[in-house]
């Protein structure tokens, strides 16, 4: 339960229906989102690239990303449960929200100063010790994330309570708030002086890739904090005086319980709610390897450059990410649009539109590399302006379904799966299962399938085509455009 912060607390359980909560405190609620998705950018667009220039193979790049599904699978679910049920005097979400966003900062710090670290402990031509520390603080990302995501997504699930329009808008601040993040954190990648700023960053250990990279992690080490302040702040959660209280005000289900229970609640779920699942599940299989692969796709297939020691690769990977700068662009104005597109056209259709939208982006993607491949650059070696502008413009596309992605699926499992008596923490762990089950398979298997047929992307971007397409139909089709009814398995 939360109020905002001018409201005094007057009552010390707090009431079963949340006050209605004004749409400036959800937006400074949801701001925290900007901060995470920040340091979340940089790292989609700079890391895998890193990682190949620390020495780590291409095959085996996406492996390092497992952590991220696997922390999602067990982290979120663990900080929604207990969140759920937290008495602490300062809430039950901003306590995890500062701890996730302090983790991410300390993350943040270990990638950046890697390399620096390594060769304090000895490195030399060979980056070992500077690779564990990279692979520990990634890592660590990954599962601080996860942790922080799911009470941010909570906290705005309690604020909005049972009003599933407000439920909408304030997913689709959220997701507007992740785009200025990604906007601001891919422009900081595209951009490669920041280690001017930052003379302290370049060493003998450091070059200047790397310094780059290490002073743009300390400019989100600023900005996180900034947003977590203006977020935690905004309101004053009335604390649970009990666990009981915790549990009697988000459910009277007997099955609500930690992760090894969840999958007992899954038989109580009703066919819409597995829809949902199900077209998440697939609609990540197609997310997950553009995410890996995409500025890595820009510097290897549509500059033609080598990762290690080739500035056209380092070219490549800074137009990729002003690509993904542009991709967050649309993906705010998308969000700002959201709620109109849902309540006219119903969530489903919508989502699924978006998917279809997804799998025309790839499709050309597939397209642009083979016609990449077979033309001859300039002296210079620099792609032609019509490949690189035909790249930018999908790259910049796929920022409408990305909006979908981000906010529909949310809004769809709250308002769904409220009904059946779990907390929203929980809820947010049940739909985070359908999100990071298919992303192990594509990180386990996105490496080896890529080399399987002679290295490069393109193997892994073809699946992703056809699970963005199946997920589209089955969303169309499927799942209803209407409210749903309320589910008869509350008890």
């Amino acid at each position: 339960m939360v109020v905002p912060v001018s409201q005094p607390q007057r009552h010390r359980q707090p009431p079963e229906t949340p006050s209605r909560i004004p749409l400036r405190t959800l937006l400074r609620v949801a701001s925290v989102a900007c901060g995470i998705q920040f340091g979340w950018a940089l790292q989609l667009s700079l890391l895998t690239p890193y990682v190949q220039e620390l020495g780590i193979p291409h095959v085996w790049s996406s492996i390092i990303w497992l952590c991220g599904p696997l922390s999602g699978f067990f982290v979120q679910p663990l900080a929604g449960h207990m969140s759920d049920r937290s008495t602490s005097r300062f809430g039950r979400r901003r306590p995890f929200i500062v701890v996730g966003c302090g983790s991410i900062i300390l993350s943040v710090l270990l990638i950046g100063f890697a390399a620096d670290i390594g060769g304090w402990l000895g490195d030399g031509e060979t980056k070992t010790r500077a690779i564990v520390v990279f692979v520990i603080g990634f890592w660590f990302l990954d599962m601080a994330n996860n942790a922080t995501q799911g009470p941010c997504r909570a906290l705005l699930a309690d604020l909005t309570g049972k009003d599933h329009r407000r439920t909408r808008v304030a997913n689709a601040y959220f997701s507007l708030f992740m785009a200025v993040g990604n906007v601001l954190g891919y422009a900081t990648g595209a951009y490669s002086g920041w280690y001017k700023l930052f003379p302290f960053t370049l060493n003998s250990s450091c070059d200047i890739n790397c310094a780059n990279l290490k002073a743009a992690f300390l400019i989100d080490v600023i900005f996180i904090t900034f947003t977590t302040y203006i977020s935690v702040t905004a309101i004053h959660e009335q604390p649970i005086t009990s666990v009981h209280d915790a549990i009697n005000q988000e459910s009277s289900h007997p099955q609500e319980a930690f992760f090894w229970e969840m999958f007992g609640t899954f038989k109580y779920l009703p066919r819409p709610v597995w829809l949902i699942l199900f077209v998440t599940s697939l609609t990540w299989i197609g997310w997950f390897p553009f995410i890996l692969f995409d500025t890595d796709w820009m510097g290897r297939e549509i500059y033609g450059g080598d990762p290690i020691g080739d500035q056209k690769y380092s070219e490549g990977v800074r137009m990729g990410a002003f690509g993904l700068m542009l991709n967050s662009v649309i993906l705010g104005i998308t969000s700002v649009l959201m709620e109109n597109l849902c309540r006219r056209w119903g969530s489903g259709f919508i989502w699924g539109i978006s998917n279809i939208i997804m799998f025309l982006c790839f499709l050309a993607m597939l397209v642009l590399s083979f016609v990449a491949s077979k033309m001859d650059y300039d002296s210079d070696g620099l792609p032609p302006n019509g490949i690189v502008i035909a790249a930018l413009v999908i790259f910049a596309i796929l920022g409408m379904p990305l909006a979908v992605t981000y906010s529909v699926p949310y809004a769809l499992v709250s308002s769904r799966i409220e009904s059946l008596g779990l907390g929203q923490g929980l809820s947010m762990g049940v739909l985070n299962v359908s999100i990071v089950l298919p992303q192990v398979v594509v990180s386990l298997g996105s490496g080896p399938w890529d080399a399987l047929f002679g290295g490069g992307n393109s193997p892994a971007l073809a699946v992703a085509a056809v699970a963005a397409f199946a997920s589209g139909l089955v969303a169309i089709l499927a799942i209803p455009r209407s409210r749903p009814e309320k589910s008869k398995i509350r008890q």
